[in-house]
Order: structure tokens, then C-alpha cells, then sequence
């Protein structure tokens, strides 16, 4: 029901300006037992020198979602979008019919941050990109939808896909649940910090796939901050 996936068992590529770890398979990293997990298509943990980042290029058909972890990153596209996403806060990029777009860290530091990518529900229509800043005390002992495919869900970033990107940050000692929904999958990542899912441990940055279907008990053995997709 839990697929642990260890941080040194995942995909690695050094490019020098950027070191990056694949939870599925990307780019040269293939492994056919990583390709996905429901729709949830790609996990990167990247982490980009400064002043330095990804150039212009495409892409069609995604949901990009950028979590960033430390540090902060300067993002451009063909629609004439500009911002800059900083620790703790979240930007979406739906690509829809196509889009070009950059993501450079122009900080003085080495930017860390996860880049995930969800299948939309359906191709086509018009790009979009948004950012968000999520303060950390609201998603104290609690998970908080951070973007989401779903009405209800209004304080969130709005993406194109039956799934959810949530974020919680656990005292130790504090436990919270999830509930996956029958026929559901959820990736689930500590950022920082060690935590206990359904009592078996995740250190910094391995992943657990959880399969639908039950409620699963996350508890933090040390001080976490936790980054959870839920799709179908």
C-alpha cells in the first residue's frame, strides 16, 4: 500500500548548474517500475546554482507546478508573464496549446525547489501561469491545498487536472491524515525534517506512493515540511 522510494535510489543528473533527482523517469533517467503514478508524471528535486536556470523552451499539455524549498526563481514565458517565486510559495504553469517559458535563479544563493508535472484531464486550450504566496503558519499541523483542479478548492491556484497539490508543516510529534480515495494515487514528500507514514520512516526528500483506498496516518519523527499530490 506504501512504495517507499529512498532519495539515493532516485534518477540523478549533474548538469553543474543544475543537480537534479528524478522520482520518475525523465529526461535519460528510465526506469519502467517509475514512470508515473496515476496521473502524476513527473517529481524533480532540482537544485539550480545561482544565477543560472533553466533558458526558453516548450512545452504543450502539462500542468507544471513549482514548489519552491530555499532560495527563489525568476520565471518568463511567450505570453508575457514575469514573477518571481520565492521559499514556501508555489507557482502553476497550465501549457495548454503551447507555451515557451524560463525559470532562472537570479539569487545569490543555490535555489532548491520540486518541479511536478500532473496530465490535464484534457489537451488543448489557452496557456496560463499564476503564483501564490502560502504563509507556512496556515498549513501548521494541517495540510492546505495549494493548487487544485476543483471548484471548491478557491483559495488554491487553479490547474487543469483531477488532482490536488497540498502542503503541511508537522511539529514533532504531530500527526495528520490523508484520506486517498478509492482508485486514487498520492506521492507524498518530505521537503525537510524525518516523518512516519502508517509507521514506516521517510527521511528528507524520499518518496512514498500511496495507493487509494484507505487513510493513511503521517507523523513527523522531527520538525517537517511536507509536499503531497493527490491525483487520480
Amino acid at each position: 500500500m506504501i512504495d517507499k522510494r529512498p532519495f539515493a535510489s532516485l534518477g540523478h543528473a549533474d548538469h553543474g548548474w543544475l543537480n537534479a533527482r528524478h522520482h520518475f523517469s525523465f529526461a535519460n533517467y528510465y526506469d519502467p517500475a517509475r514512470m508515473g503514478w496515476g496521473a502524476i508524471r513527473v517529481w524533480n528535486d532540482d537544485e539550480i546554482a545561482a544565477n543560472s536556470g533553466f533558458p526558453p523552451h516548450p512545452h504543450r499539455d502539462m500542468e507544471i507546478i513549482t514548489y519552491v524549498r530555499k532560495g527563489a526563481i525568476t520565471h518568463q514565458d511567450s505570453m508575457g508573464n514575469q514573477g518571481r517565486t520565492q521559499a514556501g510559495d508555489v507557482q502553476v504553469m497550465s501549457a495548454g496549446t503551447g507555451v515557451r517559458h524560463a525559470e532562472y535563479n537570479l539569487e545569490p544563493e543555490t535555489t532548491t525547489l520540486f518541479q511536478i508535472w500532473i496530465e490535464p484531464k484534457r489537451q488543448g486550450g489557452a496557456p496560463s501561469w499564476g503564483a501564490k504566496p502560502f504563509p507556512k503558519g496556515e498549513r501548521s499541523g494541517r495540510f492546505v491545498t495549494l493548487a487544485s483542479g476543483f471548484a471548491e478548492d478557491t483559495d488554491a491556484l487553479p490547474i487543469r487536472a483531477d488532482a490536488r497539490v497540498m502542503g503541511a508543516t508537522l511539529k514533532a510529534g504531530e500527526s495528520t491524515e490523508h484520506v486517498v480515495g478509492e482508485g486514487r494515487h498520492a506521492y507524498l514528500v518530505p521537503a525537510t525534517g524525518a516523518i512516519e507514514v502508517d509507521g514506516e520512516r521517510f527521511d528528507a526528500r524520499d518518496g512514498a506512493a500511496l495507493t487509494g483506498g484507505r487513510t493513511y496516518t503521517i507523523r513527523a519523527i522531527e520538525e517537517a515540511e511536507l509536499v503531497l499530490v493527490d491525483s487520480e
